[in-house]
């Protein structure tokens, strides 16, 4: 149905519209190739407005909502127009016609009782309409009626000489706005209204003040009204965003809210129900499969997840769902069906509704009716057209099943699950259940025994609300099963026990967390393997339990970071909070800690070498500080200002891309400024506070954890030096008054974020100051003398090894390597690229300054020792010591690289060991 005649054919209203007034006929042939043009319509509108005269304002809107019927049918059965196109156009009539109403019978009201104001603030009072349902999503379809709400901000009354209190006179304005535009009269009408989705429905007042709105959503909002309100969209007057500040937290909670799940999986059933009757099989929106199942799908999704990610509070299906597929939280083939179903569906709906411009979404048992519609959908036969429809039906209603489906209980889950059910409900040592927790896999059966009876006993548990003690029920049998399925000799099932247990004790007054688990079964094994692969993460999680969420889907968890992607999300992240700084700061503390965590899962799965992993948080460290960075900017400047001349370098384990989850992070701030420049520096006083501001933001703990710790005092002249330098003063710095340490820190200093210019300026800085030549003795002499004064401040007075600082170990070989460069550069330039230990030995063993073997074995030595030391850093260990003898001849190789660099440097070494002094500098 391609051409504008068989389109027009289609519908039996088109038919006598164009028989009554032929000269549509001729509008619609020069229109048809062009979406609707509103100049014309606006000004016919606004001039009837203007005029007062409400009968010109209703034959005004009854035609333009004729024109605009015909327009959109010729459009769209014709192939011209898209779903997006139909559904907007639709929309844009609904908004003109509520504006236009409002604003006649306000100005006809006002006349006779005068303007309404605030009792309190005195302040002129508005009627906000608030679109609802599909005219709240920009989504109306052809033929629809429009939910609406009428809420005005204060009480009050009105300044005319026959006053009327704000409730009365906004309830008259709303009864005339929906007579206004649903009456029916010779032109016909505009739009149905339903107000029944106003608060306390039919038997509550037409209108409401913020406040009486704000008090029963609180008190008395009912799970659907969730689902309602989410696409509540204020139309006419003002103060939305104060309107809205009151829904929003209505609507989503702060969290993930799986609590959620209960009151939305009633709705379901009610959904099913309904769908299943007979007389509901036939219909496209409330029937199986329907159009209600997929925008329940996107809302409830929405709801459980839109306090926590805000790009989620949309009002529309289509860019809903959208958003849910790039997210991760729909599949690709849910997405398919539920996008492909939705279109279809709409698309029928609105077929059903241009046949007579009657509100239906009914499927035909006429077969003649039914050919029609076939045809009209570009179907061949009726049996191919139902076989399309039921075929998306099908689809729809499995993934609405899938979404709300009840879980699994997890205590009848489990062969032996009721053996743990029993031990929950009464904890006792007896010799059966001691000898059935042995055989279970716990050999501290005794002890997991105490630990349980201690759980039900603490004030924690017994003052929990009835619902959230239910789930703790429910979860500890759960738990205890998972540890003793997940142990091994690095984990007991009883260590992986207590871990979950005190991750349980610290979520149990959060419902939201538990709810999460009781719907998600497949957690709890997951769970309970990161908690037995490392008691690191484990306190992680545990300190952290928002990120129970990012084990949901282990395919995303352990998917390869995009760090472009990291950027584009954390800067959707701190848009959506623009102007808050507490919320920025949150936004950046629960990006940083997901990713971390993603990672801490891809470390744990084996998928990452401890090189990798390091770039991999260096890399995030880098996006984070350079969001931190624009989101103090623009609270200290404006939004609108320029982007700053400054530049954030990284030294140490950050510079050297060799950052762990707990490194802490060295930072140096750079600004540029004219090195002619004389007097006072404004801009270096500018560029201190956005200092200040962002160390702030990135050391400061809030309710959502703390981002990094970090450490300041590598910058010119130390705690003592300005916060911030200019370029050319720290040029200066480096080339006549460092310290030899400080050459050394630089070696491993790079730029991480802000201006790239600047940025690529130090980078020609340090590499002029690393190429400067040096005396080889005194340079010598200056990385011993340090050498020692770490060694002294960090003595080991147990029989292990300890990686890090012992003689023979990772200090040693970072403290040749930075000697290498120093000494060397001047004539090796590839040894200024901040490559890593690793490489710098590969290039200084090539270019023939060390033994190329004795290097070779070095940086095989520094690699099974960073392996080592991230190894017992997941334990939780403080000190990363080991038994020496399986690494005396990666001690040997070390010394034998001392040696050949600092000659008889090794022996000033050991036998000034105890002595103490700065090493901030180095020790990284």
């Amino acid at each position: 149905m391609n051409d504008l005649e068989s389109a027009l054919a289609f519908s039996r209203y088109a038919s006598r519209c164009l028989d009554a007034e032929p000269a549509l006929r001729d509008e619609l042939a020069a229109t048809v190739d062009d979406v609707f043009a509103w100049t014309d319509a606006h000004a016919t509108v606004d001039s009837a407005v203007s005029s007062g005269d409400a009968a010109a304002l209703a034959r005004a809107l009854r035609r333009l909502r004729r024109r605009v019927f015909l327009h959109t049918l010729a459009r769209d059965l014709s192939r011209r127009a898209a779903l997006e196109e139909v559904v907007a156009t639709m929309t844009t009539l609904a908004e003109i016609a509520v504006t236009a109403a409002t604003r006649l019978h306000a100005a006809a009201l006002a006349a006779v009782h005068g303007a309404p104001v605030g009792g309190d603030s005195a302040a002129a009072q508005e009627l906000i309409v608030v679109a609802m349902g599909k005219l709240g999503g920009s989504e109306l379809n052809v033929s629809s009626d429009i939910d609406i709400v009428f809420v005005y901000p204060e009480e009050g009354e009105t300044t005319g000489a026959k006053p009327l209190s704000n409730r009365e006179y906004f309830d008259r304005l709303g009864r005339r706005i929906a007579t206004a535009l649903a009456d029916v009269d010779a032109d016909g009408y505009v739009f149905r209204v339903d107000t029944r989705l106003r608060p306390y429905g039919e038997s509550g007042p037409l209108t409401l003040s913020f406040a009486a709105l704000e008090q029963y959503l609180v008190t008395q909002g009912r799970a659907w009204e969730r689902y309602a309100w989410l696409k509540a969209r204020p139309l006419t007057g003002s103060r939305h965003d104060e309107l809205m500040a009151l829904v929003t937290p209505f609507v989503y909670r702060k969290y993930l809210d799986y609590d959620a799940y209960d009151g939305l999986r009633g709705i379901h059933r009610q959904i099913r129900e309904q769908s299943r009757r007979r007389d509901a099989r036939d219909d496209v929106k409330l029937g199986p499969g329907g159009i209600r199942e997929i925008e329940f799908v996107v809302q409830a999704l929405q709801i459980v997840r839109g306090g926590r990610e805000p790009a989620l509070q949309v009002r529309g299906t289509l860019e809903a769902l959208a958003l849910l597929a790039r997210r991760g939280t729909l599949d690709g083939h849910a997405v398919h069906t539920l996008e492909g179903g939705y279109r279809c569906l709409r698309t029928v709906e609105h077929r059903l509704q241009y046949r007579d411009d009657r509100q239906t979404q009914r499927l035909p048992d006429d077969r003649i009716e039914r050919a029609a519609l076939a045809s009209s959908m570009n179907c061949t036969t009726v049996e191919a057209f139902d076989a399309e429809l039921d075929g998306w039906r099908r689809e729809v209603g499995r993934q609405f099943a899938a979404v709300f489906e009840a879980p699994e209980d997890p205590v009848d889950a489990g062969h032996t699950r009721g053996g743990y059910e029993r031990l929950w409900d009464d904890p006792r040592p007896d010799a059966a259940t001691l000898a059935w927790l042995g055989a279970e896999g716990y050999d501290d059966a005794e002890a997991l025994v105490a630990t349980l009876v201690q759980f039900r006993a603490s004030p924690r548990y017994l003052q929990l609300p009835a619902p959230s003690r239910e789930r703790v029920d429910r979860l500890v049998p759960a738990f205890l099963e998972a540890a003793a399925g997940q142990r091994s000799s690095i984990a007991p099932a009883g260590a992986i026990a207590r871990r979950l247990l005190a991750l349980l004790e610290a979520i149990s007054r959060r419902s939201a967390y538990l709810a999460l688990l009781v719907e998600h079964p497949p957690l709890l094994p997951r769970i309970a393997h990161l908690m037995g692969a490392s008691a690191w993460a484990a306190d992680y999680l545990t300190r952290r339990p928002l990120l129970l969420d990012e084990l949901l889907d282990a395919r995303v968890l352990l998917t390869p970071p995009d760090w472009d992607a990291w950027r584009r999300e954390l800067g959707a992240a701190m848009s959506a909070v623009r102007g808050d700084a507490e919320a920025s700061m949150d936004a950046l503390r629960h990006f940083q800690h997901a990713q971390t965590f993603r990672l801490l899962a891809q470390d744990l799965s084996g998928q990452l070498s401890v090189e990798r992993l390091a770039d991999h948080l260096s890399a995030l460290a880098d996006v984070v500080l350079d969001a931190t960075l624009r989101g103090c900017w623009a609270l200290l400047q404006g939004d609108d200002a320029l982007p700053p001349r400054f530049a954030i370098v990284g030294y140490g384990k950050l510079g050297g891309k060799e950052l762990g989850y707990a490194s802490d992070l060295d930072l140096v701030f750079l600004y540029d400024r004219d090195p002619d420049a004389a007097g006072d520096d404004p801009v270096q006083e500018r560029y201190t506070r956005l200092v200040q501001r962002i160390n702030t933001w990135l050391s400061s703990a809030t309710a959502a954890g703390r981002l990094y710790d970090t450490d300041l005092r590598l910058r010119p002249d130390g705690a003592k030096g300005l916060l911030v330098s200019s370029l050319a003063a720290f040029e200066r710095y480096q080339r006549h008054d460092a310290w030899t340490w400080e050459h050394q820190a630089l070696t491993r200093a790079r730029y991480v974020a802000g201006d790239a210019a600047l940025g690529a300026a130090f980078e020609a800085v340090r590499d002029d100051v690393l190429r400067l030549p040096r005396d080889p003795a005194k340079l010598a002499s200056d990385v011993i003398d340090m050498r020692k004064r770490m060694a002294a401040g960090h003595v080991n007075r147990t029989g292990s090894f300890d990686l890090k600082h012992d003689r023979g170990g990772m200090v040693d070989i970072e403290f040749a390597v930075q000697y290498l460069v120093l000494a060397h550069a001047h004539r090796h330039r590839e040894l200024t690229r901040n490559l890593g230990n690793i490489a710098l030995l590969e290039i200084a063993g090539n270019a023939g300054l060390v033994d190329a073997g004795i290097a070779h074995a070095a940086a095989d030595a520094y690699r099974e020792f960073r392996r080592l030391q991230h190894r017992i850093r997941l334990t939780g260990a403080a000190h990363a010591r080991v038994d020496p003898l399986p690494q005396a001849a990666r001690r040997h190789a070390v010394g034998a690289l001392w040696t050949s660099v600092f000659g008889a440097g090794r022996d000033r070494l050991e036998s000034t060991a105890g002595q103490r002094g700065d090493t901030r500098h180095v020790d990284g």
